[in-house]
């Protein structure tokens, strides 16, 4: 039998990238039960639907986790920022895991509702109050063509991040570099003027 890899279990998973399973997304979702063993009932937004796949798939006993799948799923949910309230702090926007809000800072933010996959993530952080979280009606899931939008998104803002921090770490290591130059060009500078103070006549002695 082949073994079950992680693109297999993602595939399964609603791509809201919530971090409700305690994982960063998704994927880091599905790696942790292929690589780490994680149990199969982790995710709440992919309901008793998404726990029976992944039974399935993990040759995985679903049923002793249906009841309690069944308290804890989450229907498909949409944020909605109330732009009158709105300040344009920008700390939704960093949130997002997937870049479904634009706005800069001190402007008025908007989501962008065909990509919005209602993690939640942006609540906590606004200062003011005024995301609300709908549900969506008529939709049992997140679509085919948005959960691999989702998905696509997701992976994108994580490459670009790690190419933000990555410019970071190179700019600071540059500063540190020139600062330390700077430094010994001036402790050279400073033993060298000590010599030449040391060795210059004394001229009261040669009167």
């Amino acid at each position: 039998m082949n073994k079950v890899t992680p693109e297999q279990i993602d595939a399964l998973l609603p791509q809201t990238q919530c971090g409700l399973c305690g994982y960063g997304g998704c994927m880091p979702y599905a790696e942790a039960m292929v690589f780490e063993a994680a149990p199969i009932n982790l995710c709440p937004p992919g309901g008793v639907h998404t726990l029976r796949e992944l039974g399935r798939l993990m040759n995985q006993d679903p049923e002793p986790y249906v009841s309690e799948m069944e308290h804890k799923a989450k229907p498909p949910m949409l944020a909605v920022i109330r732009e009158a309230e709105c300040i344009g702090c920008t700390k939704c926007i960093q949130a997002c895991p997937v870049d479904a809000i634009l706005g800069s800072a001190k402007q008025m933010h908007t989501i962008i509702s065909a990509e919005c996959t209602g993690c939640e993530l942006c609540v906590p952080p606004c200062p003011v109050d005024c995301i609300d979280i709908l549900i969506q009606p008529d939709a049992a899931q997140i679509e085919l063509e948005k959960k691999s939008r989702a998905r696509q998104r997701f992976r994108e803002r994580q490459e670009r991040l790690a190419m933000e921090n990555a410019e970071k770490k190179t700019l600071l290591h540059k500063n540190s570099l020139a600062k330390k130059k700077t430094y010994i060009h001036d402790a050279i500078a400073r033993v060298k003027a000590r010599k030449a103070q040391r060795h210059a006549p004394d001229k009261q002695g040669l009167r």
